[in-house]
């Protein structure tokens, strides 16, 4: 799974730049996440705006980035489109995270990664 990631102040800014986030790239998905924040330090923002469907393979995974950071740097969800929104409040996994309804601008991505 291809993901860009930017800084936007203080956090860094992960998007998933695939449609699909479900059991056929969860693995790949959180191989790109790790990647991605192999340095310590800043929060970061799951930018979700161009994720159209997400199964629990894929919340799965959503959850397993989240574990991967800690409790000291917080994962944040920003941009959920509906299909997704719905599959967060189905869960109740909308009280786990931090959801703000729009992305950060988007500017120059420092890096695309795939996992």
């Amino acid at each position: 799974m291809l993901v860009s990631t930017r800084q936007h102040g203080d956090a860094l800014v992960i998007q998933p730049m695939e449609p699909r986030l479900d059991a056929a790239v969860a693995i790949s998905f959180k191989d790109a996440v790790r990647s991605a924040v192999q340095d310590p330090g800043s929060p970061v923002i799951l930018d979700m705006s161009e994720v159209d469907f997400l199964d629990s393979s894929g919340l799965g995974a959503v959850v397993a980035a989240m574990k991967l950071l800690g409790a000291e740097r917080p994962l944040e969800l920003a941009a959920l489109t509906p299909a997704v929104a719905k599959v967060f409040r189905l869960t109740r996994m909308d009280s786990v995270f931090t959801i703000h309804a729009d992305a950060p601008p988007a500017g120059t991505p420092t890096q695309r990664v795939a996992g």
